[in-house]
């Protein structure tokens, strides 16, 4: 723990320098340890990219990792604000109930939710968890996952709530593919009998997939021959979505 309280010190000391740096011999005096502490402590954090020697034998610097975190943080915050007007343009377009859902500890939840026209609507699904390969968003999440990460779930017993949902890990891995592979996910009936669900990611400043866009509704309304059609005006919108939290790349 002294250690990290250390590394923390350290980040917190670059930061306030900025650009004029801090040299090992100046963290060790700051810190109070011997200078051989400090190389160590700054030797670790550079490993994770977390601080730079933009010279040789120059000063340190913070590092790109922290610009990525930083990144990262921002686009979680900014994730609501951002994605609201382009969920209810998307709710009013589709007449449907649009959902913004995120990873959150092996499975999907909705953080935001807007409804459309319809008389019969979806239920209030903000704040309710749901499984990663049972739901269209929750497909996409993990399809973009972080490979252990989606690992994990595919070695766990993958549960089924409707005689649709896919529990054969090979099957879902041959899902998942498939939806990187055209950009967007779908459930027929595969959560709930008679719910369809299309969903597409939204990628944060870094590039990286930090949510999913997706519209749910009856399978009547919703049928699957309309599911590209739906899907391409989901991408749309989670494109722009990915604009406005500072991502201009090519999906990958």
């Amino acid at each position: 723990m002294q250690s990290v309280d250390r590394a923390i010190a350290i980040l917190y000391l670059l930061a306030e320098r900025g650009r004029e740096g801090v040299g090992v011999t100046e963290v060790a005096t700051e810190l109070g340890v011997h200078k051989s502490t400090a190389f160590r402590l700054i030797e670790a954090l550079e490993n994770g990219d977390l601080v730079e020697q933009l010279e040789e034998r120059g000063k340190y610097h913070l590092g790109r990792g922290i610009v990525r975190l930083a990144g990262a943080t921002t686009a979680q915050l900014e994730l609501p604000i951002e994605s609201r007007p382009v969920c209810r343009r998307l709710a009013a377009e589709l007449g449907e109930t649009v959902n913004l859902a995120i990873a959150d500890s092996g499975e999907a939840t909705n953080i935001l939710q807007e409804y459309g026209s319809s008389a019969i609507t979806g239920r209030n699904w903000i704040g309710r968890p749901t499984p990663l390969h049972a739901t269209a968003s929750g497909k996409v999440l993990l399809a973009w996952a972080d490979p252990d990460e989606a690992a994990e779930v595919l070695a766990a017993e993958l549960a089924g709530y409707t005689e649709l949902t896919i529990t054969d890990p090979a099957v879902l891995q041959a899902e998942l593919a498939k939806i990187r592979e055209q950009g967007w996910a779908a459930t027929s009936e595969e959560f709930e009998v008679g719910l369809n669900a299309i969903a597409a990611p939204i990628r944060g400043a870094t590039g990286d997939v930090v949510a999913a866009v997706g519209v749910s509704a009856p399978s009547y309304r919703l049928p699957v021959d309309s599911f590209a059609d739906v899907a391409e005006r989901l991408i749309a919108g989670a494109d722009e979505i990915s604009s406005r939290l500072g991502y201009y790349g090519a999906a990958e």
